[in-house]
């Protein structure tokens, strides 16, 4: 049985000099959590599988994203990086791969041009093509409200997921379980799924979202948004088939290291790379 991955999500703004690591809830109330690349340090020494970095600017002010950022993380940590934010071309993604990152991870970029896709799997390989999903439920309250999209039974009721862009500021109508078939087909390696309504809130990862995309598609599904104890990591990895699981405030404030972690799922029957 592969092992479950660790990944802390560095989410960067880059509005300061040299940039800053923030947590917001549901996209929003910003705090400020630390330097980007003495996090990620931490967090290697600690025995992440992954680092995720996240320029949650880039794309909305339409500018490049941070290669001094990425240069000087590889230069300490010695896992592999994905970059995401501002990525708006296959130029793009070979200034962010030659500053030392592994992957990319596209967003708004995808929804706005899919062929980009295409184009970075050819060019750098799907294993380097990460697709980022940002989901939002939509309750349906009457069939016409569903027609056409992909409806999913919640807790809350029947609802289907929209995908948004530029970091949650806009929505776009594309059902994030349709759109997670078509990156797929078009040669993603893996999808970085986010729950914009769990963002931030501590209260555990949206399941039926992870469960029914995970579960849709062949590739790999990094299950985000909500992580606020190791018991969320447990539980999704036990309910939907997530091959890893990404957090940012239960790392980043100090609540738990990721050592503890992945001794917490060792305990209970979870593979993870000690």
């Amino acid at each position: 049985m592969l092992c479950k991955r660790i990944i802390p999500c560095l989410d960067c703004d880059l509005a300061v000099p040299m940039g800053r690591v923030v947590k917001g809830i549901e996209f929003k109330q910003i705090r400020y959590a630390g330097v980007p690349w003495e996090l990620a340090r931490r967090y290697y020494e600690e025995g992440a599988d992954e680092i995720v970095f996240l320029d949650i600017t880039a794309s909305h002010e339409r500018r490049e994203t941070m290669v001094h950022v990425i240069e000087r993380t590889s230069e300490m940590v010695f896992v592999p990086l994905t970059v995401g934010g501002g990525i708006r071309g296959v130029e793009d993604a070979r200034k962010v791969f030659n500053a030392g990152a592994d992957k990319v991870a596209i967003n708004t970029a995808a929804l706005l041009d899919p062929d980009l896709i295409n184009e970075l799997a050819r060019h750098f390989g799907s294993q380097a093509c990460v697709v980022a999903i940002d989901a939002k439920r939509r309750i349906v309250g009457s069939p016409q409200e569903g027609e056409g999209k992909v409806v999913v039974d919640t807790p809350e009721g029947p609802c289907w997921f929209e995908c948004s862009i530029y970091g949650g500021r806009e929505f776009t109508g594309v059902d994030a379980v349709q759109w997670a078939s078509e990156v797929e087909g078009r040669g993603a390696g893996e999808i970085l799924l986010t729950s914009v309504d769990r963002d931030g809130t501590t209260e555990g990862y949206d399941l039926p979202l992870t469960k029914v995309i995970s579960e849709r598609v062949d590739i790999p599904v990094i299950a985000s948004g909500g992580c606020g104890f190791p018991e969320h990591i447990h539980e999704v990895f036990k309910e939907t088939q997530a091959s890893a699981a990404l957090a940012a405030s239960i790392f980043h404030y100090g609540k738990y290291t990721i050592g503890e972690v992945k001794e917490y799922l060792r305990k209970r029957g979870v593979p993870v790379r000690l």
